[in-house]
C-alpha cells in the first residue's frame, strides 16, 4: 500500500481561508516521528452543523450571564460588559510587554493609576500590581515578609493561620518555606487570646482573612495587630473578600501590613474556568523597599517601569502580569468612583443579610453575628430527615440554579456558603430563597426527590468519591 503523506493545516499571517497542503513542501521542522500520519476521522460536517452543535453544547452550559450564581468566597457576580469593551481597545489589546516605555505611556499611566486607588481603598503606603493570581499574591505578601524579617534581626519561620481562613493560605506560606501553625477560632471570630500564647521570636506574622469564610469581620483585628507589633512579627490580611469592607474602612489604618486584592472577583472580571487572575499587593510602608520589580513610577508628566530597588525580592513573573484585567479594574473603578465603591459593599452585606434574614428559620446558621459579604448555613436541620448538604445543592440543579460552595469552611459541618454579591437585585434574592425554602420543604415530605437529584440535567448524579479516588485521565477506544 502507498503510504499517506500527512497533511498540515498553513495558517496565513493575513487571516485568509487556509489551504491544506502536502509537508513535503513546507520547510517543517517538527520531527518526522511526530507528524500525523492518518487522517483522524473527524467527521465532514457542514459549517452550519458545527455552528448549532456548538451553540447547542454553550446552552448547556451555566453562567453567571444565564443565571443565579451564589458561589460563596469565589465572588462570580456580573461584570459589566462595557470592561470588555475597553480591554478590546487596539491600543491596549496590541501592546507588547518589550514595547519602548515611550510607546506606552498610555498603559503604564492606567497602572500607575489603578494602584494608587487600591492603595487608597486600602490606607497602604505601596503596591506591586504584578501576581497573576490570588494565591500568586499570598505568596509575594509572605516573601515580603520574610525579606523583611531577614533584614530586621533574622528568618522568623512561623505563620499562624485561623481556621477561618482561605485554604490557599496555608498553602501559600508553606511554599514560601515558612511553618504553619493553626489556631482555632472561637465562635467564628480570632480573638486576641486565642493567639498571644504562640506569637514568639519566631513568628513572622498572622495570616488572616477579613471578613474571614463564615462571613464574619474579625472585629478584634487592630487589637491583634498591635500584639503582633508588639512582638516584631507582621499581620497579612488575605483580600479576596474586599467587597465587603472597601469605602467602608482601610485595612491599614487598622495595623495591617500586607493585604492581597483578587481584581477578578472584587472589581469585576470573569474568573470562571481558572481564570484570567490578578493578585495585586499592597503593603504599610515598612515593606515597601522589598516590592518585586519593576514597579510602575511616576517621574514628572512620564510613567516608567523601575527596576533598581536595593532591596527588592526581585522578579516574580515574566512581564508585568495580567494588564487586561487591569484595564478592566480600571475601567470598573472609574465607573464606580468613590461613592460607588463605598455603595457596593453596602449592597454586598445587605443582600447577604437579607438572605440570612430570609432562610434562618428554615436552614441552621452555625454562627451569630453580622455578616458581611456571604452568609454560611449548615444541614443540620434536614439531617433529621436523612438529607446532606450534598442532596441540597443537587436539588437546586433542578431549580435552574448553580449552588452555593458546600463543604467548605471545614469548621460548619455541612456547610452551605452563599454570596449573593453586591450585583443581584432584590427579585433574584427572593427566587433563590422561595427555592430553598421550597428545597428543605421536599427535604422534610419528600427526601427521594433530594436524594435522586438532579432530575433535569444533561448528567445526573455522578459517583463522585470514586471519581476521585479511581480518575479516568485518559480517552479510551
Amino acid at each position: 500500500m502507498k503510504k499517506k503523506e500527512p497533511l498540515i493545516f498553513e495558517i496565513s499571517k493575513q487571516g485568509r481561508k487556509s489551504d491544506y497542503i502536502n509537508h513535503s513542501s513546507v520547510d517543517c521542522k517538527m520531527p518526522s516521528g511526530d507528524l500525523l500520519r492518518e487522517r483522524i476521522g473527524l467527521p465532514n460536517v457542514s459549517e452550519l452543523q458545527a455552528v448549532r452543535h456548538y451553540t447547542n453544547l454553550s446552552n448547556l452550559n451555566f453562567g453567571v450571564d444565564t443565571g443565579f450564581y451564589p458561589l460563596g468566597s469565589c465572588t462570580m457576580k456580573y461584570n459589566p460588559k462595557i470592561n470588555e469593551d475597553m480591554a478590546n481597545l487596539v491600543g491596549f489589546n496590541n501592546v507588547h510587554p518589550y514595547q519602548d516605555e515611550e510607546d506606552v505611556q498610555g498603559s503604564l499611566k492606567l497602572m500607575y493609576e489603578l494602584g494608587e486607588m487600591l492603595k487608597e481603598i486600602s490606607g497602604m503606603a505601596g503596591i506591586t500590581l504584578i501576581p497573576a493570581a490570588g494565591a500568586h499574591g499570598e505568596n509575594t505578601g509572605i516573601r515580603l515578609i520574610n525579606a523583611y524579617h531577614r533584614a530586621h534581626g533574622g528568618f522568623r519561620k512561623k505563620i499562624i493561620i485561623p481556621d477561618t481562613a482561605h485554604g490557599t493560605n496555608p498553602a501559600s506560606s508553606a511554599f514560601a518555606g515558612n511553618e504553619v501553625v493553626a489556631v482555632e477560632s472561637k465562635g467564628g471570630i480570632l480573638r486576641k487570646a486565642d493567639i498571644e500564647h504562640l506569637v514568639d521570636s519566631d513568628t513572622a506574622a498572622l495570616m488572616v482573612t477579613n471578613p474571614n469564610t463564615l462571613g464574619l469581620f474579625e472585629s478584634e483585628l487592630a487589637d491583634i495587630a498591635e500584639l503582633l507589633h508588639s512582638r516584631g512579627a507582621l499581620l497579612y490580611c488575605d483580600g479576596a473578600n474586599t467587597n465587603a469592607w472597601m469605602g467602608q474602612v482601610k485595612l491599614g489604618d487598622m495595623g495591617v501590613d500586607v493585604i492581597q486584592y483578587n481584581l477578578h472577583k472584587t472589581f469585576a472580571t470573569p474568573h470562571g474556568g481558572g481564570g484570567p487572575g490578578s493578585g495585586p499587593v499592597v503593603v504599610s510602608q515598612k515593606l515597601v523597599p522589598y516590592l518585586p520589580v519593576p514597579i510602575v513610577v511616576k517621574e514628572g508628566s512620564t510613567y516608567k517601569l523601575k527596576y533598581d530597588l536595593k532591596d527588592t525580592i526581585g522578579r516574580i513573573k515574566g512581564f508585568y502580569g495580567n494588564f487586561l484585567v487591569y484595564v478592566k479594574a480600571y475601567t470598573y473603578l472609574l465607573m464606580l468612583g468613590k461613592e460607588g465603591v463605598k455603595k457596593v459593599s453596602d449592597m454586598a452585606v445587605l443582600n447577604a443579610n437579607y438572605i440570612k434574614a430570609r432562610l434562618k428559620d428554615t436552614y441552621n446558621i452555625p454562627f451569630e453575628g453580622d455578616n458581611m459579604h456571604e452568609v454560611v448555613l449548615s444541614d443540620k436541620i434536614q439531617n433529621e430527615f436523612g438529607i446532606k448538604t450534598m442532596d441540597i445543592a443537587k436539588r437546586l440543579l433542578d431549580y435552574d440554579m448553580h449552588p452555593p460552595t458546600i463543604y467548605f469552611p471545614l469548621v460548619v459541618h455541612g456547610a452551605i456558603m452563599i454570596e449573593p454579591t453586591e450585583t443581584e437585585p432584590k427579585e433574584e434574592l427572593d427566587m433563590f430563597c422561595d427555592v430553598m425554602i421550597k428545597v428543605a420543604d421536599e427535604a422534610k415530605n419528600h427526601p427521594e426527590l433530594l436524594h435522586d437529584a438532579p432530575h433535569n440535567t444533561p448528567v445526573r448524579r455522578c459517583d463522585e468519591v470514586g471519581a476521585a479516588k479511581t480518575p479516568v485521565v485518559c480517552l479510551k477506544d
